[in-house]
């Protein structure tokens, strides 16, 4: 993306009054290969944004001079396909609710961690450029790991991937509902995007809904959308994702987070491909494919009580599991490999590939983080060296005990406040999975990845419950 001189324009307008934070967000996104402009107010704000035009504002709603809600309608008023991401302080996750009713992109509760700032960014910009790169149709080969790869960006061609290349290319003509079972960061988005991109859909929208990362009173809203006036904050008609998707491809991540009151509305809407916005009067039709995925075992998410066992079967048409990355043999090479040369590329480095050492001890690793974990370790090494072969000093201090650690099961005492059932005899349910939740994080340092994987949940599930637990102490 260049502006009208020739020069890379920012992709990243942050908006935030505090200098500190300004220059850690700042020093982050920079580190990770984002252009960004900075501004440390409203109307400091509106000037660089007129000026540059980014696909992404990171905009802080507690400004000096203005409030960020003002700030959001005016951008959203000349850009309505900008991509905002509101930021609000611990305790005013209310603020967000309404900056997401009004338009907002997703948010982000201060303090958060890098890793999800980085990722909500990074979803951002690349749902932008998905709505801004030109339809263009995708040639059919005739080899359908060929397919797969020249579209979605898959590398691998171990027998595991083999097989859901051959999938994809069989099912994506179709309108069969897809739906992708996999562990975090094994590239069920990549799946969807693939199935999209080699249908006949592929000139249509492919439209992302996390199911998990969205508060359960906004999700229906986001959906399903919403007309102004139907609700507090809803200062505006808001097309939800379902006709957002008309005509393409509505993928819904972590569909078992799903509220059973939302599960019930989205059945319906399969069975009538209608929508109805939240206080509209009429439905709508909608044409539209879905592809749905989950990090759980959708099945016995059914059998605890989680997921109507009719939807299931409903969205449950061609199953496509995304084999973990340690299961994938040399993929781990290959996937490494295009990774260091794309992200020099990016740098400016030169880099030869992996020495022999490296290439012995990539397949080794259990990788609990999957494919998502590979990329970050390739971009710490090329952002921290300047080139040559990649030997195993270059990679990141740890690596290699931190994901023994990770592939452990669980040690059995989680800590001095769950250190034996009976402590937990009086306390209401909702009490006793806090004092759970508590325990296992800090036995694991506070992370909420790790604990969310002993805890068999998704990491966005523990950030809305601590989410939930600060706005109520506030």
């Amino acid at each position: 993306m260049k502006s009208q001189n020739g020069i890379a324009r920012p992709s990243v307008l942050l908006i935030e009054d505090t200098l500190s934070l300004q220059m850690v967000y700042r020093s982050i996104l920079a580190t990770a290969g984002h252009r960004v402009v900075v501004a440390g107010s409203a109307e400091d704000g509106l000037t660089q944004f007129r000026t540059h035009r980014p696909q992404v504002v990171l905009l802080d709603l507690v400004l000096p001079d203005r409030d960020g809600l003002e700030v959001m309608q005016d951008i959203l008023t000349q850009e309505p396909e900008t991509r905002i991401i509101a930021i609000t302080a611990n305790g005013s996750v209310n603020r967000a609710v309404e900056a997401m009713r009004a338009g907002a992109h997703d948010f982000l509760v201060k303090p958060f961690e890098e890793g999800r700032f980085l990722a909500t960014v990074q979803n951002a910009l690349a749902e932008a450029n998905l709505r801004d790169t030109p339809a263009v149709p995708v040639q059919r080969a005739r080899d359908p790991v060929a397919v797969s790869e020249a579209s979605s960006g898959f590398i691998g061609s171990s027998d595991a991937m083999r097989r859901i290349h051959t999938t994809i290319s069989s099912v994506a003509r179709s309108m069969a509902t897809v739906f992708i079972t996999g562990e975090s960061g094994t590239g069920k988005e990549l799946c969807a995007l693939a199935v999209h991109a080699n249908s006949g859909r592929a000139s249509g929208p492919f439209i992302a809904l996390n199911c998990g990362a969205i508060p359960q009173d906004l999700l229906e809203s986001e959906v399903f959308g919403h007309v102004k006036g139907s609700f507090t904050g809803a200062i505006s008609d808001k097309p939800g994702a379902a006709a957002a998707a008309d005509g393409g491809t509505l993928f819904l991540d972590e569909i078992c987070e799903m509220a059973p009151a939302l599960q019930t509305k989205l059945l319906r809407f399969l069975q009538t491909s209608t929508v109805q916005p939240v206080g509209a009067t009429r439905p709508r039709k909608v044409n539209v494919r879905i592809v749905c995925a989950t990090n759980r075992d959708p099945l016995d998410a059914v059998r605890r009580g989680h997921f109507r066992e009719d939807l299931y079967y409903r969205l449950y048409v061609v199953p496509i599991h995304m084999p973990p990355l340690r299961d994938r043999g040399n993929d781990v090479l290959e996937i490494a490999e295009a990774a260091l040369s794309r992200f020099a590329q990016e740098e400016g480095r030169q880099f030869h590939g992996l020495d022999s050492q490296v290439r012995s001890l990539l397949p080794s690793l259990p990788w609990p983080g999957n494919v998502r974990q590979l990329l970050n370790v390739m971009r710490n090494v090329v952002v921290l060296n300047q080139g040559g072969w990649v030997t195993p000093e270059m990679l990141p201090p740890g690596l290699t005990e931190e994901a023994l650690q990770l592939d452990q099961p669980p040690v059995a005492s989680l800590g001095p406040d769950a250190a034996a059932p009976e402590s937990l005899v009086g306390l209401t349910l909702a009490e006793a999975e806090r004092r759970l939740i508590e325990a296992t994080l800090a036995q694991y340092g506070g992370s909420i990845p790790k604990a969310a994987r002993v805890l068999d949940v998704s990491p966005s599930t523990l950030y809305r419950k601590i989410e939930a637990w600060n706005a109520k102490a506030s």
